[in-house]
């Protein structure tokens, strides 16, 4: 049985598929089919072998990985032996060269794609009905206020062309942010790409062409976080917006304003004691989502500044907040 929220109650299926353990598992094999594929490129190992890795390599199962993590007591080399074990002799050149945040933030990077691709398909779908409920409304005259004061009229054709420019940047930060953030690396112990040879460069790019992703222009043995911080500031920024149209929307659904109002099913209860009441409570769920999705601001930021060239203190904050972004009001189902 779920015990957490975002299991059960928030978001939709696709945001949380992208964020599943299966899904991570298989973002891991998908950057190590990669990596191969590239050496073999490079003439660095056996095509054949190569050949073989992408082909067996997408039969390694997570279960079999958890039982090795539970021996060994780390997590990618289990995932390293669980492939290795279904490739037969070709699984020798499996993670060849790389270290393990090579594969991990590459996998990432395949994530937030995946991502990113939703939320960009629900902001334009937001934008498309702002933008017809302002020319809907043009002409609606309503009450303006400042200081929660009635000042002078004003239109909803205005309030929700507003948040229709406020959607619209949006986007186009998430665009403008995309090749910065999803980024995927191949460098190597401490960053110097040294048991890649003269060709780790190369290697490097045809990786990531093969996973369609960029390459980092320089890291050390991870990708500095400053990308990852700025995926979390914008997702904030988004739930900030979405934040101000729920409180806007629960402001005028007060019973001695009424000029908005949620949709309401036949069949939904408004209160176990008040059955009069029909509470505006995805606006309520959205609004109490985006604390959420801003809380993750500052362990991003913090997980930038990290001793020399890496430490693990990063590890656990991520573990916790990419997947617990499944939960942002942009996927809110409820």
């Amino acid at each position: 049985m779920a015990i957490h929220p975002i299991d059960y109650r928030y978001g939709t299926p696709e945001m949380r598929a992208v964020w599943s353990e299966e899904n991570r598992f298989r973002a891991i094999v998908t950057a190590e089919v990669a990596l191969a594929r590239a050496e073999a490129a490079h003439g660095m190992i056996p095509r054949e072998d190569a050949e073989t890795i992408a082909t067996r390599a997408p039969e390694a199962r997570l279960e079999r990985a958890k039982e090795i993590e539970a021996e060994i007591n780390h997590d990618m080399m289990a995932i390293v032996k669980a492939v290795t074990e279904v490739c037969g002799d070709a699984g020798r050149w499996i993670h060849y060269g790389a270290t393990s945040n090579d594969i991990l933030d590459t996998a990432t990077a395949l994530q937030v794609r995946e991502s990113l691709m939703l939320i960009e398909e629900k902001l334009g779908k937001l934008l498309c009905v702002l933008l017809a409920r302002s020319a809907e409304t043009k002409t609606l005259v309503c009450a303006g206020r400042t200081h929660g004061q009635i000042g002078v009229p004003t239109t909803y054709g205005l309030r929700f062309a507003i948040w229709a420019s406020e959607v619209s940047r949006h986007i186009e930060r998430l665009r403008q942010m995309r090749p910065r953030v999803v980024v995927g690396q191949l460098t190597g112990a401490v960053g110097t790409q040294a048991a890649l040879g003269d060709a780790g460069i190369e290697i490097q790019e045809t990786m990531m062409e093969f996973l369609g992703i960029r390459a980092v222009d320089v890291s050390n043995q991870l990708i500095a976080r400053d990308r990852y911080a700025e995926y979390f500031m914008f997702l904030a920024n988004v739930a900030t917006t979405l934040d101000k149209i729920g409180l806007e929307l629960r402001l005028m659904q007060r019973s001695e304003i009424g000029e908005l109002a949620e949709a309401f099913g036949k069949k939904q209860v408004g209160s176990s004691t008040m059955p009069h009441k029909r509470n505006p409570i995805k606006s309520e769920q959205v609004c109490g989502l985006a604390r959420i999705v801003r809380s993750a601001v500052e362990p991003a930021l913090q997980n930038n500044v990290l001793w020399d060239e890496r430490d693990l203190t990063n590890s656990s904050p991520e573990r916790a907040l990419f997947p617990e972004r499944r939960c942002s009001p942009t996927t809110s189902s409820t």
